[in-house]
This record gives C-alpha cells, structure tokens and sequence, in this order.
C-alpha cells in the first residue's frame, strides 16, 4: 500500500480549501485569509470608502465565512462570489448604520487631472458644475452611484460589478449606463 502525501494547504482548491477550514484544520483559515484577504479589503474600501471600516468588514467577513464554511454549496457559487458576496453585503449594512455623510467636492475635484491655462471665470464654472456633479452623484440610488463610482473610479469592469453586486451581466451594465446618464444630463442641465 503507497501512503500518499496530504496536499499542501496552499495548492487545495478554493473549495477544498474552504472544507480545510470548516474541518478546523491546522494553518487552513490562515492560508485562507491570504488567498482572498486582498480582493474581500478591496471590494470593502471600494464600497465603504473607508479604510478603517473596510478592515472591520474584512475581519467580518472571514469571521462569518469560518462560522458557515460547512454550509458552502459549491452547486450555488464559486468560493470567490460566495466569500465576495458576504464582504458587500457587509459593507452595504455598515453603510446603512452609519449616519449620512455629504459628499466632499474637493475630493471629486482631487479625481481630475490638474487644469493648465484655464482662466479664472472657467476654473469657477467648473467647480461649480463640480459640486453640481457631487450633489447629483449622491442623489443617484445606492445601487447606481455603487455601480458608477466602481466603474469610474475604482476601474471595475461590467463584468467585475456585476459578480460584487451578484447581480446578472446586463443589470450592472444597465446600472452604469442609467447613473451615467443621469449625472451627464446634470451637467448639461447646469451648464445651460
């Protein structure tokens, strides 16, 4: 009879790894955390926007995956939608606790690239179709400016939106171009 050698933790699949760690294995949460620790604190600072937030999400987030790992249907989701899925759902009721907070124009304005040879009179228009621009953003539904600022400002794709949100293909894209949208006519409605 050949004894075979137990796999090395960090080269089991995502879901051999997850029943690692529903099975109290030694070293499979810790290896665990270092698969997805970065793309569950991205997904958290890219909803909350928060950095110290989103390290509470993520340690959430690992928290709740050890305590339901055993309950993992593969038939359902990929270990990645599953544990990304708990992290927004997290973030999202984080967001919902935490009282509202206005949205600071100077950070959008920190977004555009520096302006050279604009005068004066323009620089204002700007600025003020800017803060436009803020108020319009933060008036958008939270599923849109979510969909919005993944799109333009954490550089997400259609594709990427839809598997954080967890929602089909053709809704994020639907999302993006709504919000879009919506935030274009503001502009032109200020500009006029």
């Amino acid at each position: 009879m050949v004894m075979r050698r137990p796999a090395r933790l960090d080269q089991l699949s995502d879901e051999a790894l997850l029943a690692a760690v529903a099975l109290n294995e030694p070293d499979s949460a810790a290896v665990f955390i270092r698969r997805f620790q970065r793309r569950v604190y991205g997904l958290a600072v890219t909803v909350t926007g928060d950095v110290s937030l989103a390290h509470d999400i993520a340690q959430m987030t690992f928290e709740r995956a050890w305590r339901h790992a055993a309950t993992y249907d593969a038939r359902r989701a990929l270990v990645t939608t599953w544990l990304l899925t708990i992290t927004r759902n997290l973030a999202i009721d984080a967001l919902r606790v935490r009282r509202a907070v206005p949205f600071d124009p100077d950070l959008l304005s920190q977004l555009l690239p520096p302006a050279s040879g604009i005068d004066p009179q323009q620089a204002a228009v700007d600025l003020d179709q800017l803060g436009r621009l803020g108020v319009e953003l933060t008036a958008l539904p939270v599923d849109q400016r979510r969909a919005v600022l993944l799109a333009t400002v954490a550089g997400r794709t259609a594709l990427e939106i839809a598997e954080i949100e967890g929602i089909p293909l053709g809704t994020a894209k639907t999302r993006i171009r709504t919000g879009l949208r919506r935030l274009r006519t503001a502009v032109v409605e200020v500009a006029t």
